[in-house]
């Protein structure tokens, strides 16, 4: 998917938004964008809950 049909896909979703929870958003974006890329991955983040979360349900599963 193109980096033009990403922000189509976004926007289309970010209609459906409240006006609190887009100030919101916007708010976590632009922290994002301050921090270096070395500083914070999402990529590196979202593995890391998926991992735990992993873990957690096969410990509750047991």
């Amino acid at each position: 998917m193109s980096k033009e049909e990403i922000k189509y896909e976004i926007s289309k979703v970010l209609d459906h938004f409240s006006d609190k929870a887009l100030t919101e958003l916007l708010s976590f974006l632009k922290e994002l964008d301050a921090k270096k890329e070395d500083e914070f991955s999402i990529n590196t983040s979202l593995n890391r809950i998926l991992t735990e979360d992993k873990e957690l349900l096969a410990k509750l599963a047991q």
